[in-house]
């Protein structure tokens, strides 16, 4: 049986895992979720400073200190970032990053995925919105934010939007940089259709690793939590 855990993307916290977890554990799989330090449960903590590396070692420390081994690490939207960092940290812990319509890493090393990455303009855009909606550095999930909520409605928007927090930008901008543990490390990748992205072109660009599509929008945890289960069950070798 597997052992996964679960590491939340921007806005979000270990609340947003709740369907899934039943369906793993009812399977005999191992799962623990986690806030990243600022949003969720932890959203007490935030400050400016606390960026990714803080995040990093938030999922490094519930791999050490629940003393956990062959982990399936699974990274949502930005936390693609965090997971392939830790992948790179403590590679004999962790067995398979699974990216979940996530960030992934460029195949080079050195700084990467960081504010100098992107276009001025998008820069301003999103520091003009942070500043406009919430404190200047943390960034609420606003209306302009939500083209990606196609399939999330009714009863099921109403809990996720109640526990949405801002997320801290040091998160978005801060670059990471991994190299050979996670380079040569088993990856896989689950694909949403509706998730913001155009899922055939990153096919076609090519995948290091097994992937999955799901017909949902960018969070099949809350949407499609089967599907979901299924698709991280069978990219980590488990039977459904």
């Amino acid at each position: 049986m597997a052992t996964f855990v679960l590491v939340p993307g921007a806005w979000l916290g270990a609340w947003v895992w709740k369907k899934i977890t039943p369906v793993l554990r009812k399977k005999g799989h191992d799962v623990y979720t986690l806030a990243l330090t600022g949003m969720g449960e932890r959203v007490h903590l935030a400050n400016r400073d606390s960026g990714i590396e803080v995040a990093v070692l938030d999922v490094i420390n519930l791999i050490e200190f629940e003393d956990l081994r062959e982990v399936v690490l699974v990274g949502h939207s930005f936390a693609g970032k965090v997971v392939s960092m830790v992948k790179d940290r403590i590679p004999d812990r962790v067995n398979m990053v699974v990216f979940l319509d996530a960030v992934v890493p460029d195949k080079k090393e050195g700084p990467q995925k960081g504010r100098d990455d992107w276009m001025p303009e998008h820069i301003k855009l999103v520091e003009d919105d942070a500043t406009r909606n919430g404190d200047g550095w943390r960034l609420p999930l606003t209306d302009g934010l939500l083209v990606d909520l196609v399939d999330i409605k009714g009863a099921d928007w109403e809990w996720f939007g109640s526990k949405l927090t801002p997320w801290p930008l040091r998160l978005l901008w801060d670059p990471i940089s991994v190299g050979k543990n996670y380079f040569e490390s088993k990856k896989a990748y689950i694909l949403c259709t509706e998730g913001g992205d155009n899922v055939q072109e990153i096919i076609d660009k090519g995948l290091d690793g097994e992937y999955r599509i799901i017909d949902s929008g960018h969070w099949p945890m809350v949407s499609k939590p089967n599907e979901l289960a299924e698709a991280l069950m069978d990219l980590a070798g488990a039977s459904w």
